[in-house]
């Protein structure tokens, strides 16, 4: 069994924060094989019919477990799962709980409580870095276009039936149950075509033609693919507002893998990479920061910077993705310094071995490779002011 070394650490850190810890991610990530890898823990899944008998008694069950460690995996399959982790929280809160669903917890009617300030939620990224080192490390085309799915990136060639089973899941055990929406085809047809344009900004009106709906309906399909994990929607930033796109927002697909899969791309040509790349350091960014406060910057005129992170309090780490560090063009950067002058500026590239530091106009631009971003962002988090140009 590949030890997922990287996951096991973040659950252990999140348990010292709270008893109960709810993981969460799409379907196929791996929460269940991660759950297993975890020491000293018992493993119950909540889909069998012995499992939801035993917790028909809660307080009877982790009395059993006082102090012990505690798997509930599909929890959401429990008639009352909230009010279980409730009682798990309040009276035993020795027992650490490491509860798992498809996606966030108040995406459920049956978490009418969603546990504020009782747990700690963790969410299962696809594949990153470390999880690529864990099972062997193959070269970066080979993560690109299998995506980070681990029974997709395992597979010699995942077949076209792979991917649609995954959709058919998806369909009916997390936005039938969850959401009870209706027209198949028609949120079916959505998802294909975002995964498509992944990437790119988003216009609901552009969409409800094609998928034969409304502008809200296409709206509201998108607010579930969000809450599901399954697109990723980045809000411009703008806090000036003048000359700055305020409102568009664009969205990636969760999943490289399904990306190619969706594009029609059997082998990847060497202008593929460079839209992949960028999902793959969005899919870093969330796994190392565990949140989704991710934005992007583009003014009216056209000029764009990647990915911004702007936490309460700090200036903005900007973030540029190149396929090759040679082929980065500061011009965006630069227009965005000009508004928000302070901060740290990255440029995030595969063929950057060791970190290194150039300026252009006077602005420093530190770049570095995926394997570095994880401690540049530790380092941004933990100024308040840095000065950009020198």
């Amino acid at each position: 069994m590949v030890r997922r070394s990287f996951w096991i650490e973040r659950v252990e850190r999140a348990w010292r924060r709270k008893s109960v810890v709810w993981l969460m991610g799409v379907r196929r990530v791996g929460k269940t094989f991660l759950c297993h890898s975890l020491p000293r823990t018992e493993y119950l899944d909540c889909e069998l019919p012995r499992v939801r008998r035993e917790l028909e008694d809660p307080e009877a069950f982790f009395e059993a477990r006082r102090s012990k460690r505690v798997v509930l995996d599909e929890v959401h399959r429990l008639p009352d799962p909230a009010g279980i982790l409730k009682i798990a929280a309040d009276h035993f809160p020795g027992t650490r709980i490491l509860a798992t669903g498809s996606s966030t917890l108040g995406a459920s009617a049956r978490f009418r409580d969603t546990l504020a300030g009782r747990k700690t939620e963790l969410w299962l990224t696809p594949m990153n870095l470390a999880d690529q080192l864990d099972f062997g490390a193959p070269e970066l085309r080979h993560r690109l276009h299998r995506g980070g799915l681990p029974p997709f990136f395992a597979a010699a060639r995942p077949a076209e039936q792979d991917f649609e089973e995954w959709m058919d899941a998806y369909w009916a055990r997390d936005i039938l149950e969850l959401f009870r929406l209706e027209r198949r085809h028609s949120f079916k047809r959505f998802t294909e075509l975002l995964l498509v344009q992944s990437g790119g900004l988003f216009e609901a009106t552009a969409f409800s033609r094609p998928c034969e709906v409304s502008r809200q309906t296409i709206v509201n399909y998108l607010a579930v693919l969000e809450a599901t994990f399954v697109a990723h929607v980045l809000r411009p930033y703008a806090p000036s507002r003048a000359g700055e796109i305020v409102a568009m927002p664009k969205v990636y697909g969760f999943d490289t893998g399904f990306v190619c899969h969706y594009r029609g791309w059997d082998t990847l040509r060497p202008e593929d990479i460079g839209g992949l790349w960028e999902h793959l350091v969005l899919n870093e960014i969330h796994s190392l920061t565990g949140g989704r406060n991710v934005r992007y910057w583009r003014s009216k005129g056209g000029r764009e910077v990647d990915f911004i992170l702007a936490a309460a309090g700090r200036r903005p780490l900007a973030i540029e993705c190149k396929s090759k560090a040679d082929a980065f063009e500061p011009a965006g950067l630069l227009a965005f310094r000009e508004r928000y002058a302070e901060g740290p500026n990255l440029v995030v590239a595969p063929d950057v071995e060791r970190s290194y530091v150039r300026r252009y106009a006077g602005l420093l631009v530190t770049f570095v490779g995926l394997g570095d971003l994880g401690a540049q962002l530790t380092e941004g988090a933990g100024k308040r002011r840095s000065t950009s140009r020198k």
